[in-house]
């Protein structure tokens, strides 16, 4: 390894993986390592619409449905929606279109005036919660796009209250969830993050399912009582017309 960081010696391709890989380095950051030591890329980038993403995106699209009546994405490297479920599109309801054309950003959509950050009762933990995420992707990647999120969402006026803590409920000791405030009453969830296991390709690599689960007995009750409102109307819907979170959010939107 000395004679590596000394430049004694030159690493072949194989060590150039070995030690991306016991670094946890990104898969795209892998390609530029290999493109300086003189070697062809590793790994490819596809586009989600790509055909050998077929039964991936599937399997991701079933996962999103699946966890109905709550809440669930899929977010990229710089937190665009991919994809969500019918849970999502009851949430955003009455945010600005504006918000909601693609591609849709989710720090963004959570934190901007126009967006949902009126109606987030906890917006200053949550606010937070966000930017050390982004912080952290940053930290990793040194990504100019994230840097610029960040310093635009930073820039975001704060609600009149919204710096102030509210007290604390038994469940927040856990982790700090989303409160949001609904015409059906007050929403709480906790939220977790999925990753897909040994990708080799950039763009699954990259992909996060984000979920949010009850926090409390009252938002079961209140995403119960939505998703079996929203029934009928899914019902009429062909599979191929089967809920994209763009198209659905857009039109909740737009009442």
């Amino acid at each position: 390894m000395s004679f590596l960081e000394t430049g004694r010696a030159m690493p072949d391709r194989e060590m150039v993986l070995h030690l991306a890989e016991r670094m946890l380095v990104p898969l795209r950051d892998r390609n530029i390592m290999l493109h300086a030591a003189g070697f062809d890329p590793s790994y490819q980038e596809r586009s989600l619409d790509d055909p050998a993403f077929r039964e991936t995106r599937h399997s991701m699209e079933l996962m999103l449905r699946m966890h109905e009546p709550n809440p669930a994405v899929a977010i990229d490297r710089h937190w665009i929606m991919a994809a969500s479920n019918r849970a999502v599109a009851s949430l955003v309801s009455g945010v600005d279109p504006l918000l909601l054309a693609p591609p849709v950003n989710i720090v963004r959509l959570n934190l901007h005036p126009a967006g949902l950050a009126p109606r987030i009762i906890n917006l200053a933990e949550w606010r937070q919660h966000l930017l050390a995420r982004l912080g952290q992707q940053i930290d990793a990647t040194g990504d100019p796009i994230l840097m610029a999120l960040v310093e635009e969402v930073s820039r975001y006026p704060m609600p009149a209250g919204a710096t102030r803590r509210t007290k604390p409920r038994d469940f927040e000791t856990l982790a700090v969830p989303l409160r949001l405030a609904t015409v059906q009453g007050p929403l709480a969830f906790f939220s977790t993050t999925t990753v897909f296991a040994r990708p080799v390709d950039i763009t699954l690599s990259e992909l996060t399912l984000e979920a949010y689960f009850p926090a409390d007995a009252a938002t079961v009750s209140i995403m119960r009582r939505i998703s079996a409102e929203q029934a009928p109307v899914a019902a009429h819907l062909a599979p191929r017309e089967a809920p994209r979170a763009t198209r659905l959010a857009r039109r909740a939107a737009s009442g």
